[in-house]
Order: C-alpha cells, then sequence, then structure tokens
C-alpha cells in the first residue's frame, strides 16, 4: 500500500492487476490518463444484503474475459487506440467511518477532474453516487442524472448514510437537475412529485431502444450529464448477484444498446455500483458490471 500526499490524506490499494489488466498507478493525478477508473470497496450503506465491497475486485477479475478483443464488437475500434485508461485500485477510507469514506473519495475525485482526467468508478453499494456528484458538480456545476436503477433512490425516510437517499439529497444540494434528468428500469414505489422523469421498468421493456434514447436525449438535451448504472436494473436472471433484486428488470442485451446509443451526450462521469460476488452465480453479474463498464469507456474513446 502507498499513501499519498494530500491535505486529505488519500490513499489508494492495488489488487493484482487493473481492470482489463491495465496498469496499477498509485498517483494517477498527473498522469496522462483519459480515464481513471477507481474501486471503492463499500457496502455500509445497504439495506438489504451486503458484500458490495467485494464488487470491484470481482469486476477487475473478470475483465481480463474482456481484455483480448480488439476492435471491439460492435464499435469496430480498440478502446486503448483512442484513450489511455489507469486503474487507481481501491479507496482506502478508514473502516467502519461513513463520513471519511465520503471525504476521501470526493476529495480524490476533485483532484482527478480538476487535472483533466475522466472518472469511471466501481462500487461498493450506490450510495457512493453521491460523493462523486458532489466532487463533479464543484466542476461541471449542476448537472442531469441518467440513472439505470430498479429503485429511485430518492427516499427521504433513510438515515444520512442510506443507498436508497442520493437522488434526494442530490438535488437538494443543487447537485443535478431532476427535471433534466432520467431513471430508466425503476420497478419499486417512487413519487412523482420528487420531479425525475422515470421509465420505468414495464414501460422500458415495451418501447424500442430508439424510443428511449430519444427520450433520454430529449430530457437531458445539451447538459452535461452523470451516469450511474445500478446492477440491479438488470433482471435477475441477467444479474443475481446483488443486494436488492427486484424481478421483471430489463435485459443485459437491451442496456448495452441503450449505452451505446448514448455515446452523443456529454457524460462527464460515470459508475457501476451493487455487485454483490456473494449471490452471483458463474460470476454472470460481475461480468454484467465489468461490460458495463466497458461499454461506458467506449462512450469516452468515441468522442476522440
Amino acid at each position: 500500500m502507498q499513501t499519498l500526499n494530500h491535505e486529505h490524506d488519500i490513499s489508494l490499494v492495488s489488487n493484482a492487476f487493473g481492470f482489463l489488466r491495465t496498469p496499477i498507478n498509485f498517483t494517477p493525478y498527473h498522469s496522462d490518463a483519459d480515464v481513471v477508473i477507481t474501486g471503492v470497496p463499500f457496502d455500509m450503506a445497504t439495506s438489504g444484503r451486503a458484500g458490495t465491497r467485494f464488487g470491484p475486485n470481482a469486476m477487475r477479475q473478470i475483465s481480463t474475459q474482456l481484455a483480448w478483443e480488439g476492435a471491439r464488437y460492435p464499435w469496430k475500434f480498440n478502446l486503448f487506440d483512442k484513450i489511455k485508461v489507469e486503474d487507481c485500485g481501491d479507496l482506502v477510507y478508514a473502516f467502519g467511518d461513513n463520513q471519511d469514506m465520503c471525504d476521501k473519495l470526493e476529495a480524490h475525485t476533485l483532484k482527478l477532474i480538476e487535472n483533466g482526467k475522466k472518472c469511471l468508478t466501481l462500487g461498493g453499494d450506490h450510495f457512493i453516487t453521491l460523493p462523486l456528484l458532489r466532487a463533479h458538480a464543484k466542476v461541471h456545476g449542476k448537472m442531469s442524472l441518467i440513472h439505470f436503477d430498479a429503485h429511485a433512490d430518492t427516499y427521504s425516510n433513510g438515515s444520512a448514510f442510506d443507498h436508497g437517499t442520493m437522488f434526494y439529497h442530490a438535488p437538494k444540494e443543487n447537485l443535478i437537475d431532476p427535471a433534466k434528468s432520467v431513471q430508466i428500469g425503476i420497478r419499486t414505489e417512487f413519487d412523482e412529485k420528487d420531479g425525475f422523469n422515470v421509465l420505468d421498468s414495464a414501460l422500458a421493456n415495451d418501447m424500442t431502444i430508439d424510443e428511449i434514447s430519444r427520450s433520454i436525449h430529449e430530457i437531458v438535451g445539451g447538459n452535461k450529464c452523470y451516469l450511474t448504472f445500478d446492477i440491479d436494473c438488470l433482471d435477475p436472471a441477467y444479474a443475481p448477484g446483488t443486494g436488492t433484486p427486484v424481478l421483471g428488470g430489463l435485459s443485459s442485451d437491451k442496456v448495452l444498446k441503450i449505452l451505446r446509443s448514448l455515446k452523443d451526450l456529454e457524460i462527464v462521469g460515470m459508475d457501476v455500483v451493487e455487485v454483490s460476488p456473494a449471490y452471483d452465480h458463474g460470476d454472470i453479474t460481475s461480468l454484467a458490471g465489468a461490460t458495463i463498464a466497458l461499454e461506458m469507456l467506449y462512450l469516452e474513446a468515441f468522442k476522440h
């Protein structure tokens, strides 16, 4: 483990290899990377089954199965011909201290953004998106949120650290604009008064890819967007390894096609969360998470 010199005492720890076998760089802030991947092994905000702290490592491990492909289907170009990607390992925070995790993740992410890096973050439970939004908003201002999930995460009755409350707090902190944000795949209780545009699972499953893409583009317009993907947006048939699975979700084929249709939007930050390997079967959830993360990298590479 190597400790970085920073006012918030940020430190990162490496796994045996980085995502897609990319090199681990403990000091990514001043490197020449275009995108920096950070793991956040945090699951103290879960309301269901814990275990997502093991998600970043599981996605890294299974990503070796995705690393061999050159011109990736259907993009027809090699990611690494367009951008440089580095993995800086996992964020280290004081064990059991939720606020310390928030402070260090926000400081780490802000320093990356201020040095011109795009951030792709691997969770961990979905609460990590709140400190990530705080960091991005300090540079980009109020953003649109593109949110794939089974749950709206706009609930006001949770604690300050609860993976169902991030998008209740984020609008109140002026981090995101609900009127220009979209939630896709929701199939649990939500309140229309929260102001988000919701393409719930029943609707999204009946819509074509073009219809969904057109709706997303019309909602966010030319705004800067933050893209967050909770793996339980997928039906448990495609992603059983998660803490709060809900039947009736989207297929992996459909979400990949939707993601690819967003290539012309100004996406300033990205995360994949809620992979819980203890409940997985044959690594299919970890593979889904890693593949979605890879598609996010291609969204960035497409612009270069």
